[in-house]
């Protein structure tokens, strides 16, 4: 009895001194759940990039320019007089309605009210933040942004839908230079 707990002992010692390898995880998941939510992404931004190609063609009365951050933008008023844009720390102050492609209004000026705010420097949506830039004191631009500035995938829980690219029209009222 005490030779084969001597014994056993011993062969328990001898593995343990053994210099084991801890197992790495393996999470493919992950990795396929990224590259599908990629490939979803870019579907998406396809789709809606040929929407915004439909809402332009029907909309002839605007000239609409791209931009870097993948909205379009045209001016339905143009102040020529001034050349001053906004930039990081101005206070603006604009009033804005928002309407899906094809012209239904979700949500007017009178419900939305007049907003105030330091640029680059305040929460906002990124749609508001961004197409405010392109526009002078006084003038009123059209904006087509994609859902991914506007409320994404959630949409807002009201008038707003899942993914839905969406027509703003901003009127920057004032701007204060910092």
């Amino acid at each position: 009895m005490i030779r084969t707990l001597l014994l056993s002992s011993f062969f328990i010692s001898v593995l343990s001194c053994q210099n084991l390898e801890p197992r790495r995880p393996i999470n493919k998941q992950k990795q396929v759940f990224l590259k599908e939510s990629a490939k979803r992404n870019k579907n998406i931004i396809a789709i809606e990039q040929s929407l915004f190609q439909q809402a332009i063609k029907q909309d002839n009365k605007l000239s609409f320019n791209p931009t870097p951050q993948g909205f379009w933008y045209a001016y339905q008023k143009k102040n020529n007089t001034n050349r001053v844009l906004p930039k990081k720390g101005d206070r603006v102050t604009f009033k804005y309605r928002i309407e899906d492609l094809n012209g239904n209004l979700l949500y007017d000026e009178k419900e939305l009210g007049n907003v105030t705010f330091f640029i680059d420097q305040e929460d906002l949506i990124p749609a508001l933040r961004e197409g405010v830039k392109y526009l002078r004191s006084g003038e009123i631009g059209v904006f087509l942004f994609p859902s991914y500035l506007c409320y994404g995938y959630q949409g807002d829980g009201d008038k707003v839908g899942i993914n839905e690219p969406l027509r703003f029209t901003i009127e920057l009222l004032n701007l204060e230079k910092n």
